[in-house]
Protein backbone atom coordinates (compact mmCIF):
# COMPACT_ATOMS: atom_id res chain seq x y z
CA UNK A 1 0.00 0.00 0.00
CA UNK A 2 1.16 3.24 -0.67
CA UNK A 3 2.20 6.14 1.80
CA UNK A 4 3.54 9.03 1.74
CA UNK A 5 5.69 8.51 5.01
CA UNK A 6 7.66 6.33 2.32
CA UNK A 7 9.65 9.63 0.86
CA UNK A 8 10.30 10.62 4.00
CA UNK A 9 12.13 8.17 5.01
CA UNK A 10 14.11 7.91 1.78
CA UNK A 11 14.83 11.76 3.02
CA UNK A 12 15.93 10.37 6.13
CA UNK A 13 18.74 7.76 4.40
CA UNK A 14 19.81 10.09 2.15
CA UNK A 15 20.36 13.16 3.87
CA UNK A 16 21.53 11.60 7.40
CA UNK A 17 23.72 8.77 5.80
CA UNK A 18 23.85 7.11 9.46
CA UNK A 19 24.75 10.19 11.60
CA UNK A 20 21.04 9.46 13.27
CA UNK A 21 18.46 6.58 13.97
CA UNK A 22 15.17 7.12 12.97
CA UNK A 23 12.23 6.74 15.41
CA UNK A 24 8.43 6.20 13.91
CA UNK A 25 5.93 6.52 16.01
CA UNK A 26 2.64 5.97 15.76
CA UNK A 27 -0.43 4.00 16.97
CA UNK A 28 -1.29 0.11 16.80
CA UNK A 29 -2.04 -0.56 13.56
CA UNK A 30 -1.01 1.80 11.89
CA UNK A 31 0.98 0.45 9.35
CA UNK A 32 4.51 1.36 10.54
CA UNK A 33 6.17 -2.25 10.80
CA UNK A 34 4.56 -2.86 7.10
CA UNK A 35 6.17 0.98 5.80
CA UNK A 36 9.33 0.31 7.36
CA UNK A 37 9.71 -3.62 6.12
CA UNK A 38 8.59 -2.22 2.18
CA UNK A 39 11.47 0.46 2.67
CA UNK A 40 14.01 -1.82 3.79
CA UNK A 41 13.35 -4.37 1.00
CA UNK A 42 12.91 -1.90 -1.78
CA UNK A 43 16.52 0.66 -0.42
CA UNK A 44 18.80 -2.13 1.33
CA UNK A 45 21.31 -5.08 0.63
CA UNK A 46 19.89 -6.56 3.42
CA UNK A 47 17.92 -5.87 6.56
CA UNK A 48 17.03 -7.18 10.00
CA UNK A 49 13.72 -6.96 11.37
CA UNK A 50 14.35 -7.08 15.76
CA UNK A 51 10.19 -7.51 16.67
CA UNK A 52 10.59 -6.94 20.84
CA UNK A 53 6.82 -8.45 20.83
CA UNK A 54 8.53 -12.21 19.87
CA UNK A 55 12.25 -11.54 20.33
CA UNK A 56 14.16 -14.38 21.98
CA UNK A 57 16.47 -14.03 25.30
CA UNK A 58 19.51 -14.73 22.79
CA UNK A 59 18.84 -11.38 20.85
CA UNK A 60 17.97 -9.45 23.96
CA UNK A 61 20.74 -10.60 25.62
CA UNK A 62 23.21 -8.64 23.19
CA UNK A 63 22.21 -5.41 23.93
CA UNK A 64 22.86 -6.16 27.89
CA UNK A 65 26.17 -7.95 27.09
CA UNK A 66 27.66 -6.83 24.11
CA UNK A 67 27.32 -3.17 23.82
CA UNK A 68 30.88 -2.85 24.65
CA UNK A 69 32.11 -5.25 21.73
CA UNK A 70 30.03 -4.54 18.63
CA UNK A 71 31.79 -6.67 16.75
CA UNK A 72 30.80 -9.40 18.52
CA UNK A 73 27.73 -7.82 18.83
CA UNK A 74 26.87 -7.52 14.93
CA UNK A 75 28.65 -11.07 14.62
CA UNK A 76 25.97 -13.15 17.10
CA UNK A 77 23.08 -10.94 15.44
CA UNK A 78 23.62 -11.87 12.00
CA UNK A 79 23.93 -15.68 12.92
CA UNK A 80 21.07 -15.83 14.85
CA UNK A 81 19.10 -14.24 11.95
CA UNK A 82 20.92 -15.84 9.20
CA UNK A 83 21.24 -12.12 7.73
CA UNK A 84 24.83 -10.91 5.95
CA UNK A 85 25.16 -7.68 7.04
CA UNK A 86 26.54 -5.13 4.48
CA UNK A 87 28.70 -1.97 5.99
CA UNK A 88 26.30 1.29 4.87
CA UNK A 89 24.05 -1.27 3.02
CA UNK A 90 22.10 -2.92 5.79
CA UNK A 91 19.34 -1.52 8.04
CA UNK A 92 18.51 -3.15 10.94
CA UNK A 93 15.15 -2.41 12.70
CA UNK A 94 14.07 -2.03 16.23
CA UNK A 95 10.28 -2.88 16.17
CA UNK A 96 8.00 -2.16 18.89
CA UNK A 97 11.49 -0.68 20.66
CA UNK A 98 8.99 0.77 23.61
CA UNK A 99 9.11 -2.77 24.82
CA UNK A 100 12.71 -3.08 25.38
CA UNK A 101 14.20 0.29 26.70
CA UNK A 102 17.24 -1.04 27.01
CA UNK A 103 17.73 -1.34 22.84
CA UNK A 104 16.58 1.93 22.55
CA UNK A 105 19.34 3.32 24.95
CA UNK A 106 21.62 1.64 22.85
CA UNK A 107 20.98 3.80 19.34
CA UNK A 108 23.53 6.07 21.40
CA UNK A 109 26.31 3.51 20.48
CA UNK A 110 25.20 1.73 17.25
CA UNK A 111 24.76 5.50 15.59
CA UNK A 112 28.15 6.03 16.62
CA UNK A 113 29.91 2.69 15.33
CA UNK A 114 28.46 4.04 11.99
CA UNK A 115 28.48 0.70 10.07
CA UNK A 116 24.79 0.13 9.63
CA UNK A 117 21.07 2.16 9.55
CA UNK A 118 18.59 1.90 12.33
CA UNK A 119 14.88 2.73 12.25
CA UNK A 120 13.21 2.48 15.66
CA UNK A 121 9.05 1.65 15.41
CA UNK A 122 6.93 2.23 18.59
CA UNK A 123 4.16 3.50 19.90
CA UNK A 124 3.27 4.68 23.77
CA UNK A 125 6.59 5.54 23.56
CA UNK A 126 6.28 8.39 26.19
CA UNK A 127 4.64 6.47 29.19
CA UNK A 128 6.87 6.65 32.11
CA UNK A 129 7.84 2.62 32.54
CA UNK A 130 9.38 2.72 29.05
CA UNK A 131 11.70 5.94 29.50
CA UNK A 132 12.40 5.64 33.32
CA UNK A 133 15.47 3.71 33.44
CA UNK A 134 16.99 4.99 29.94
CA UNK A 135 18.32 7.85 28.89
CA UNK A 136 16.94 9.16 25.80
CA UNK A 137 19.50 8.99 22.65
CA UNK A 138 19.78 12.32 21.00
CA UNK A 139 20.60 10.67 18.27
CA UNK A 140 17.43 9.63 17.34
CA UNK A 141 15.11 11.94 14.74
CA UNK A 142 11.52 11.29 15.66
CA UNK A 143 8.67 10.92 12.53
CA UNK A 144 5.07 10.26 13.52
CA UNK A 145 2.74 8.10 11.09
CA UNK A 146 -0.42 8.86 11.01
CA UNK A 147 -3.66 7.01 9.37
CA UNK A 148 -4.07 7.09 5.39
CA UNK A 149 -5.17 10.39 4.53
CA UNK A 150 -7.57 10.94 2.00
CA UNK A 151 -5.17 11.22 -0.90
CA UNK A 152 -3.54 7.88 -0.10
CA UNK A 153 -7.38 6.21 0.23
CA UNK A 154 -7.41 7.39 -3.16
CA UNK A 155 -4.40 5.65 -3.77
CA UNK A 156 -5.21 2.68 -2.47
CA UNK A 157 -9.02 2.18 -4.78
CA UNK A 158 -6.16 2.79 -7.60
CA UNK A 159 -7.52 6.31 -8.37
CA UNK A 160 -3.76 8.47 -9.06
CA UNK A 161 -4.80 11.77 -10.52
CA UNK A 162 -7.98 12.79 -8.28
CA UNK A 163 -6.32 14.68 -5.67
CA UNK A 164 -3.75 16.39 -8.30
CA UNK A 165 -6.87 17.78 -10.32
CA UNK A 166 -8.25 19.08 -6.28
CA UNK A 167 -5.16 20.17 -5.26
CA UNK A 168 -5.12 22.50 -8.47
CA UNK A 169 -8.71 23.99 -8.02
CA UNK A 170 -7.72 24.87 -4.88
CA UNK A 171 -4.66 27.07 -5.47
CA UNK A 172 -6.33 28.27 -8.66
CA UNK A 173 -9.74 29.12 -6.58
CA UNK A 174 -12.07 27.55 -8.89
CA UNK A 175 -14.75 24.78 -8.15
CA UNK A 176 -14.21 21.15 -9.41
CA UNK A 177 -17.27 21.43 -11.12
CA UNK A 178 -20.53 19.28 -10.90
CA UNK A 179 -19.49 15.78 -12.01
CA UNK A 180 -15.96 15.99 -10.66
CA UNK A 181 -17.31 17.30 -7.06
CA UNK A 182 -19.93 14.53 -6.92
CA UNK A 183 -17.00 11.98 -7.92
CA UNK A 184 -14.84 13.45 -5.26
CA UNK A 185 -17.63 13.39 -2.72
CA UNK A 186 -18.16 9.96 -3.19
CA UNK A 187 -14.73 9.12 -2.43
CA UNK A 188 -14.88 11.36 0.67
CA UNK A 189 -17.83 9.48 2.26
CA UNK A 190 -16.24 6.38 1.85
CA UNK A 191 -13.34 7.95 3.50
CA UNK A 192 -15.31 8.68 5.71
CA UNK A 193 -16.90 4.91 7.27
CA UNK A 194 -13.65 2.92 6.18
CA UNK A 195 -11.55 5.52 8.15
CA UNK A 196 -7.36 5.34 7.01
CA UNK A 197 -6.54 2.67 9.30
CA UNK A 198 -4.37 0.02 6.60
CA UNK A 199 -6.47 -2.97 7.46
CA UNK A 200 -9.60 -1.95 7.25
CA UNK A 201 -8.84 -0.15 4.34
CA UNK A 202 -7.29 -3.09 2.90
CA UNK A 203 -10.36 -5.00 3.47
CA UNK A 204 -12.51 -2.41 1.60
CA UNK A 205 -10.19 -2.53 -1.63
CA UNK A 206 -10.45 -6.41 -1.54
CA UNK A 207 -14.41 -7.04 -0.91
CA UNK A 208 -16.32 -4.04 -1.04
CA UNK A 209 -18.00 -4.94 2.18
CA UNK A 210 -18.55 -3.30 4.84
CA UNK A 211 -19.43 -5.74 6.89
CA UNK A 212 -15.51 -7.42 7.01
CA UNK A 213 -14.68 -3.95 7.07
CA UNK A 214 -16.33 -3.23 10.24
CA UNK A 215 -15.25 -6.54 11.79
CA UNK A 216 -11.50 -5.32 11.30
CA UNK A 217 -12.28 -2.00 12.63
CA UNK A 218 -13.52 -3.50 15.63
CA UNK A 219 -10.78 -5.97 16.18
CA UNK A 220 -8.60 -2.95 16.15
CA UNK A 221 -10.90 -1.81 19.21
CA UNK A 222 -10.46 -4.61 21.21
CA UNK A 223 -6.69 -4.72 20.67
CA UNK A 224 -6.76 -0.90 22.23
CA UNK A 225 -8.84 -2.24 24.57
CA UNK A 226 -6.54 -4.84 25.32
CA UNK A 227 -3.43 -2.33 24.94
CA UNK A 228 -5.18 -0.18 28.13
CA UNK A 229 -5.67 -3.00 30.35
CA UNK A 230 -1.76 -4.11 30.03
CA UNK A 231 -0.04 -0.75 29.58
CA UNK A 232 -2.06 2.08 31.94
CA UNK A 233 -2.08 -0.02 34.88
CA UNK A 234 -3.29 1.79 37.97
CA UNK A 235 -5.59 4.43 36.10
CA UNK A 236 -7.04 1.96 33.06
CA UNK A 237 -10.70 2.21 34.72
CA UNK A 238 -10.44 6.23 34.02
CA UNK A 239 -8.94 5.40 30.05
CA UNK A 240 -11.65 2.89 28.93
CA UNK A 241 -14.66 5.42 30.78
CA UNK A 242 -12.57 8.06 28.71
CA UNK A 243 -12.23 5.97 25.49
CA UNK A 244 -15.84 4.38 25.60
CA UNK A 245 -17.37 8.05 26.09
CA UNK A 246 -15.44 9.88 23.42
CA UNK A 247 -18.90 9.23 20.59
CA UNK A 248 -21.23 10.08 23.36
CA UNK A 249 -19.02 13.74 23.64
CA UNK A 250 -19.32 14.44 20.30
CA UNK A 251 -22.90 13.64 19.86
CA UNK A 252 -23.31 16.69 21.83
CA UNK A 253 -23.94 20.02 20.03
CA UNK A 254 -20.41 21.81 21.45
CA UNK A 255 -18.65 18.76 21.11
CA UNK A 256 -16.44 19.79 24.47
CA UNK A 257 -15.59 17.19 26.90
CA UNK A 258 -17.79 17.12 30.16
CA UNK A 259 -16.33 15.28 32.77
CA UNK A 260 -19.71 15.53 34.53
CA UNK A 261 -20.74 12.29 31.79
CA UNK A 262 -18.22 10.42 33.84
CA UNK A 263 -19.22 10.82 37.09
CA UNK A 264 -20.44 13.77 39.23
CA UNK A 265 -17.19 13.88 41.30
CA UNK A 266 -15.01 14.02 37.87
CA UNK A 267 -12.07 16.36 37.85
CA UNK A 268 -9.34 17.18 35.25
CA UNK A 269 -6.84 16.32 37.53
CA UNK A 270 -8.26 13.21 38.10
CA UNK A 271 -8.31 12.17 34.53
CA UNK A 272 -5.40 13.64 33.35
CA UNK A 273 -3.44 10.81 33.10
CA UNK A 274 -5.85 8.69 31.60
CA UNK A 275 -6.46 11.75 28.70
CA UNK A 276 -2.80 12.20 28.27
CA UNK A 277 -2.76 7.85 27.64
CA UNK A 278 -5.14 8.11 25.07
CA UNK A 279 -3.50 11.27 23.09
CA UNK A 280 0.25 9.55 23.26
CA UNK A 281 -1.28 6.50 22.15
CA UNK A 282 -2.71 8.47 19.66
CA UNK A 283 -6.13 6.72 19.72
CA UNK A 284 -7.68 9.95 20.50
CA UNK A 285 -6.66 14.01 19.40
CA UNK A 286 -7.05 16.53 21.93
CA UNK A 287 -8.28 19.61 20.26
CA UNK A 288 -7.84 22.98 22.88
CA UNK A 289 -10.37 26.19 23.10
CA UNK A 290 -7.56 28.72 22.28
CA UNK A 291 -9.21 31.29 24.83
CA UNK A 292 -7.56 34.78 23.57
CA UNK A 293 -6.86 33.77 19.97
CA UNK A 294 -4.47 36.95 19.28
CA UNK A 295 -1.21 35.88 18.59
CA UNK A 296 0.16 32.20 19.84
CA UNK A 297 -2.80 29.75 20.24
CA UNK A 298 -0.68 27.53 22.23
CA UNK A 299 -0.04 30.70 24.20
CA UNK A 300 -3.89 30.97 25.57
CA UNK A 301 -4.66 27.46 25.51
CA UNK A 302 -7.18 26.30 28.02
CA UNK A 303 -6.49 23.24 29.28
CA UNK A 304 -9.50 22.75 31.53
CA UNK A 305 -11.73 23.16 27.96
CA UNK A 306 -11.22 20.90 25.39
CA UNK A 307 -12.71 18.19 23.04
CA UNK A 308 -11.27 14.72 22.31
CA UNK A 309 -11.80 13.24 18.94
CA UNK A 310 -11.11 9.61 17.72
CA UNK A 311 -7.09 9.79 15.70
CA UNK A 312 -9.07 7.61 12.99
CA UNK A 313 -12.92 8.65 12.17
CA UNK A 314 -13.40 4.95 10.64
CA UNK A 315 -13.05 3.16 14.56
CA UNK A 316 -14.97 6.38 15.36
CA UNK A 317 -18.04 5.05 13.54
CA UNK A 318 -17.31 1.32 14.59
CA UNK A 319 -17.36 2.75 17.92
CA UNK A 320 -20.12 4.66 17.92
CA UNK A 321 -22.55 2.50 16.58
CA UNK A 322 -22.30 -0.34 18.14
CA UNK A 323 -25.54 -1.45 19.68
CA UNK A 324 -25.50 -5.01 17.83
CA UNK A 325 -21.51 -5.59 18.21
CA UNK A 326 -21.11 -5.29 13.96
CA UNK A 327 -22.31 -2.26 12.58
CA UNK A 328 -25.22 -2.54 10.22
CA UNK A 329 -24.66 -2.35 6.19
CA UNK A 330 -27.79 -0.49 6.24
CA UNK A 331 -25.70 2.17 8.65
CA UNK A 332 -23.13 2.30 6.30
CA UNK A 333 -25.21 2.48 3.37
CA UNK A 334 -27.06 6.00 5.06
CA UNK A 335 -23.63 7.72 5.59
CA UNK A 336 -22.73 6.85 2.41
CA UNK A 337 -25.57 8.06 0.17
CA UNK A 338 -26.04 10.89 3.16
CA UNK A 339 -29.00 9.85 4.76
CA UNK A 340 -28.45 9.43 7.96
CA UNK A 341 -30.23 11.85 10.16
CA UNK A 342 -28.29 12.16 13.27
CA UNK A 343 -24.70 11.37 14.27
CA UNK A 344 -23.34 13.17 11.02
CA UNK A 345 -22.11 16.26 12.24
CA UNK A 346 -19.78 14.53 14.59
CA UNK A 347 -18.66 12.43 11.84
CA UNK A 348 -17.24 15.12 9.56
CA UNK A 349 -16.05 17.09 12.18
CA UNK A 350 -13.89 13.88 13.41
CA UNK A 351 -12.77 13.68 9.84
CA UNK A 352 -11.67 17.22 9.43
CA UNK A 353 -9.64 16.78 12.82
CA UNK A 354 -7.86 13.99 11.39
CA UNK A 355 -7.38 15.50 8.62
CA UNK A 356 -5.66 18.86 10.18
CA UNK A 357 -3.89 16.42 11.92
CA UNK A 358 -2.31 14.66 9.54
CA UNK A 359 -1.11 17.83 7.83
CA UNK A 360 0.79 18.68 10.21
CA UNK A 361 -1.54 21.26 12.40
CA UNK A 362 -2.22 20.88 16.16
CA UNK A 363 -5.98 21.08 17.13
CA UNK A 364 -7.24 23.91 18.69
CA UNK A 365 -11.19 25.82 18.71
CA UNK A 366 -12.36 29.08 20.05
CA UNK A 367 -15.54 29.06 22.77
CA UNK A 368 -16.69 31.59 24.83
CA UNK A 369 -19.77 30.95 26.67
CA UNK A 370 -20.10 34.82 28.03
CA UNK A 371 -23.56 35.36 29.99
CA UNK A 372 -23.04 38.95 29.81
CA UNK A 373 -22.01 40.04 26.37
CA UNK A 374 -23.97 37.93 23.47
CA UNK A 375 -21.63 39.66 20.96
CA UNK A 376 -18.85 37.56 22.67
CA UNK A 377 -20.66 34.11 22.68
CA UNK A 378 -19.50 31.85 20.17
CA UNK A 379 -17.90 28.81 19.28
CA UNK A 380 -15.71 27.99 16.41
CA UNK A 381 -15.31 24.57 15.27
CA UNK A 382 -11.25 25.00 14.82
CA UNK A 383 -8.03 27.29 14.51
CA UNK A 384 -5.34 26.95 12.45
CA UNK A 385 -2.69 29.78 11.98
CA UNK A 386 0.43 30.46 9.70
CA UNK A 387 3.38 28.99 9.79
CA UNK A 388 4.97 32.29 10.02
CA UNK A 389 4.28 34.03 12.89
CA UNK A 390 2.69 37.72 12.72
CA UNK A 391 0.86 40.14 14.68
CA UNK A 392 -2.01 40.42 11.95
CA UNK A 393 -3.77 38.29 9.14
CA UNK A 394 -2.34 35.47 11.22
CA UNK A 395 -5.50 32.96 12.07
CA UNK A 396 -8.02 31.18 10.10
CA UNK A 397 -11.29 30.23 11.93
CA UNK A 398 -13.07 27.12 10.42
CA UNK A 399 -16.42 26.37 10.61
CA UNK A 400 -17.76 22.57 9.88
CA UNK A 401 -21.10 22.20 8.19
CA UNK A 402 -22.79 18.53 7.41
CA UNK A 403 -25.25 19.63 5.88
CA UNK A 404 -26.41 22.01 3.29
CA UNK A 405 -28.37 24.17 5.52
CA UNK A 406 -26.61 26.24 8.13
CA UNK A 407 -26.00 29.41 9.37
CA UNK A 408 -22.81 31.29 10.15
CA UNK A 409 -23.39 33.19 13.19
CA UNK A 410 -20.73 32.76 15.26
CA UNK A 411 -17.91 33.14 12.01
CA UNK A 412 -19.84 36.48 11.78
CA UNK A 413 -19.39 37.35 15.41
CA UNK A 414 -15.26 36.27 15.22
CA UNK A 415 -14.99 38.01 12.31
CA UNK A 416 -16.02 40.91 14.07
CA UNK A 417 -14.38 40.80 16.73
CA UNK A 418 -11.15 39.70 15.80
CA UNK A 419 -10.62 41.09 12.20
CA UNK A 420 -6.83 42.46 12.98
CA UNK A 421 -5.46 38.59 13.07
CA UNK A 422 -7.51 36.94 10.67
CA UNK A 423 -6.36 35.27 8.07
CA UNK A 424 -8.64 33.72 5.52
CA UNK A 425 -11.80 32.44 6.53
CA UNK A 426 -13.11 28.92 5.85
CA UNK A 427 -16.75 27.33 5.80
CA UNK A 428 -15.82 23.38 4.87
CA UNK A 429 -18.91 21.94 3.48
CA UNK A 430 -20.48 19.59 1.47
CA UNK A 431 -21.06 21.60 -1.52
CA UNK A 432 -18.18 22.92 -4.13
CA UNK A 433 -15.56 25.39 -3.89
CA UNK A 434 -17.09 29.08 -3.68
CA UNK A 435 -15.72 32.44 -2.15
CA UNK A 436 -18.14 35.27 -0.78
CA UNK A 437 -18.32 37.89 1.33
CA UNK A 438 -14.69 37.51 2.48
CA UNK A 439 -15.04 33.81 3.24
CA UNK A 440 -13.94 30.81 1.56
CA UNK A 441 -16.21 27.97 1.42
CA UNK A 442 -14.34 24.99 0.88
CA UNK A 443 -15.67 21.04 -0.17
CA UNK A 444 -14.75 19.31 2.77
CA UNK A 445 -12.45 17.14 0.96
CA UNK A 446 -9.81 20.00 0.47
CA UNK A 447 -9.46 20.01 3.67
CA UNK A 448 -5.87 18.38 3.63
CA UNK A 449 -4.97 21.73 1.51
CA UNK A 450 -5.00 24.06 4.43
Amino acid sequence: MKRKIFAELLKWKQQEMGRTALLIEGARRVGKSYIVEAFAKAEYKSYIVIDFNRSSEEVMDLFVHYLNDLDTFFLYLSNLYNVKLYERETLIVLDEVQLFPRARAAIKYLVADGRYDYIETGSLMSIKKHVQDIVIPSEERHLTMHPLDFEEFLWALGNETLMDFIGTCFHDRKPLGQALHRKAMDYFRQYLIVGGMPQAVEAYVNTRDFTRVDRVKRDILTLYRGDIVKHAQGYEMKVEQIFDDIPAQLQKHDRKFKWASLSKEARLREYEDALFWLSDAMIASICYNSSSPTVGLRLNMDRMTFKCYMADTGLLVSHAFDENGIVSEEIYKKILFDKLAVNLGMIVENIVAQMLVASGHKLYFYSNSSRDDALSRMEIDFLIAKSKVSNKHYISPIEVKSSKNYTLTSLQKFRAKFAQQLHTPYVLHTSDFRQEDGITYLPLYMTPLL
